[in-house]
């Protein structure tokens, strides 16, 4: 097909330098290909990009925001481009929009409870400095040493702390945003209680760069809980029995900080994989720590664990041991991965429904024949099984696509969320009607439309 176009790319690029020239730009070379595939490139580029810029200050992001306006060009906001489901990666002919080099914590203030950061402060790098004086950053993603606050606010990551201290969105107390027109924004504020106007804060968290670009977040901070922590495992003869005793615990008063499931296939893919024999692949692992209430609340925990026949179980306060226990749950990726490609579902159900949703799972498994390693955060209902298969297949075979559909209808059958924690990217934008309704639907493009009336914000992404 002829087109007549107004513009070359060398006419864009050049007007783009121009507009952010404090900005890193790459133009087709090996940054913009890597970036553009959510750091999955090899040979082919994915998303065939006009540029990746990396943007150093909110001059240069008013700059591409221009740009893209001038020339119709889509805008993809990344920062530590570790996102899951395509909600990051390049599309073509467009402009990443990279905030990895506004990487400052600008203030960390403990009388008020609070620090200011910039979108690409890394999560553990802000939580390592509040610790220095006596507070810690709560939201804890498994991604914590890779993701930042940007995108963990854009995506409202949950992570392994949620059970407790809540999911990104009860940490953000404050905003500054660029629209796509360049209005900068201050949202919120350094104040826990605000009930002034539309909570337009909260809307943005989650808003997965289709409404504007976070430049700035105020979150709140804590004090570290006093005395020693307590990190143990348990295990029960299946997931549905570790349902059950994650219920018990919850509804203790004890509040555990952290409550994980690993079920019993990929306990024996972490024996293999880090050369371990801890229940030789029969039994399912809870891992859980108490980060307050002393003895009182060990004792609590150890009662309620065996009355729920749960065997082998292992507590410590040292935290060496602790971090090796912890470690399991960070290598369960790499366990299972290893060997195969791999759908990693992230679905929550409502606590009470979670003993059926983890049945149901394994049923599926066994009727379709799909290998399903299932784990997440149970504490919290959310739930992560990943279907795997061989590698020689680089695509997911009818069987796997068919078993994930179950699972996701199941979800909403239970009355959950087909995204506890990962964002919705592309890879369930068409299921916005499924889960929200048709009324509701219409609204979520209402305000896309309103906040971006060219749609050059992240297109397609949350919502199609």
């Amino acid at each position: 097909m002829l087109v007549f176009y107004e513009y070359t790319k060398d006419e864009m690029i050049t007007y783009l330098k121009k507009q952010a020239p404090h900005a890193q730009i790459h133009v087709q070379d090996e940054v913009s290909h890597q970036h553009a595939a959510n750091c999955r490139a090899t040979n082919e580029m994915e998303g065939n990009l006009l540029a990746y810029v990396a943007v150093s200050d909110t001059d240069d992001i008013k700059g591409v925001l221009k740009t893209a306006r001038k020339f119709h060009l889509p805008v993809i906001p990344q920062s530590g481009d570790t996102s899951t489901v395509i909600g990051a990666d390049g599309i073509d002919g467009g402009i990443i929009l990279s905030t990895v080099k506004l990487n400052h914590i600008k203030k960390i203030s403990p009388d008020d409870g609070i620090a200011v950061v910039e979108p690409g402060v890394v999560n553990g790098d802000l939580d390592k400095a509040a610790r220095k004086q006596g507070l810690f950053y709560a939201p804890d993603p498994v991604s914590r040493p890779l993701s930042t606050i940007g995108g963990n606010v854009a995506t409202n990551a949950g992570g392994m702390s949620t059970v407790k201290y809540g999911a990104t969105k009860d940490a953000v107390l404050g905003l500054k945003v660029i629209l796509a027109d360049g209005r900068e924004l201050t949202l919120g504020g350094q104040t826990y209680k605000q009930a002034f106007g539309y909570d337009l804060t909260q809307l943005f968290v989650g808003s997965e760069g289709t409404l504007g670009i976070i430049t700035e977040i105020t979150v709140r901070l804590l004090p570290i809980p006093v005395g020693n922590s307590v990190t143990g495992i348990a295990f029960f003869k299946d997931m549905v029995a570790l349902s059950v005793a994650v219920k018990d615990l919850r509804m203790s008063g004890i509040a555990p900080v952290m409550l994980e499931a690993l079920d019993s296939k990929t306990v024996a893919a972490l024996d293999k994989y880090e050369n371990k024999h801890y229940t030789n692949g029969t039994s399912a692992m809870l891992i859980f720590k108490l980060d307050a209430g002393g003895q009182e609340s060990l004792q609590i925990a150890k009662e309620t664990l065996t009355s729920d026949h749960a065997t082998n179980i292992e507590i410590t306060t040292d935290s060496q041991k602790a971090d090796d226990l912890l470690k399991l749950r960070q290598d369960m990726l790499p366990a299972i991965f290893i060997n195969n490609n791999h759908i990693m579902e992230d679905m929550a159900v409502p606590l009470s429904k979670l003993a059926e949703m983890m049945n149901y799972i394994s049923k599926v498994s066994d009727e379709l024949n799909v290998e399903i390693y299932t784990a997440g955060h149970a504490g919290d209902g959310n739930v992560h099984p990943s279907l795997v298969w061989s590698k020689d297949e680089p695509n997911p075979p009818k069987k796997v696509i068919e078993a994930t559909r179950l699972l996701l209808k199941k979800t909403l059958a239970l009355g959950g969320t087909i995204s506890g924690e990962h964002a919705v990217g592309m890879l369930k934008n068409q299921w916005t009607n499924a889960e929200l309704g048709f009324d509701v639907d219409e609204l979520q493009h209402a305000v896309k439309h309103l906040f971006d009336p060219m749609g050059i914000l992240n297109p397609k992404r949350k919502i199609n």
